[in-house]
């Protein structure tokens, strides 16, 4: 089945670590991305800001070494499997998903930073 990507040539790729399961991040890939990812084993993703492609961890020197890459049952969404050499989140955090959505909070009080 050939990966789907959408109407600007993205696809959603959610990165695991592959040691212990928890989910780092969350990004886009293009073909190139997904290409360069597969050919160096390390994670490359598509910056929709910037509109370029960007190496994980070539500024930061936390690289993403990818073990395995998945995709699910519409080949619409791609699951990276990672070995991460530091932090995974550009705030310096290990994982992207640090903060929790409590049932108090409201939704309009929450800061984009």
């Amino acid at each position: 089945m050939p990966m789907k990507f959408d109407d600007k040539g993205l696809i959603p790729a959610i990165v695991q670590d592959a040691g212990d399961g928890e989910i780092l991040m969350f990004a886009w890939m293009n073909e190139e991305s997904l290409q360069r990812t597969r050919d160096s084993h390390q994670a490359w993703f598509w910056s929709r800001s910037r509109q370029e492609l960007w190496h994980k961890g070539a500024t930061s020197g936390d690289f993403l070494d990818v073990t395995e890459i998945r995709y699910d049952c519409d080949a619409d969404v791609l699951l990276v499997k990672a070995n991460p050499r530091g932090a995974a989140c550009h705030t310096g955090a290990h994982s992207c998903f640090y903060r929790e959505l409590k049932t108090g909070d409201r939704i309009e009080d929450i800061v984009k930073e």
